[in-house]
């Protein structure tokens, strides 16, 4: 699409222009939001797999605290 050089913006040019936008911060307010959820998910998981590796570890240092005592 050829762009032409214009001197005036219309009232309707404004209108189209502020439509523009308006929709390209609904999208990025949309993927936001996904990035959001996806990094709260992940922030889930990471603390559960590191609560069970500690939970591992406490257990095999107090199995072997028990074992030699």
């Amino acid at each position: 699409m050829a762009v032409m050089a214009r001197g005036a913006w219309t009232d309707e040019r404004l209108d189209d222009l502020n439509a523009r936008v308006d929709r390209i911060e609904q999208r990025m307010d949309a993927g936001f939001a996904e990035m959001r959820t996806q990094f709260a998910a992940q922030n889930r998981m990471l603390i559960q797999l590191f609560g069970g590796m500690f939970a591992t570890m406490v257990i095999g240092f107090l199995g072997v605290i028990v074992t030699h005592s």
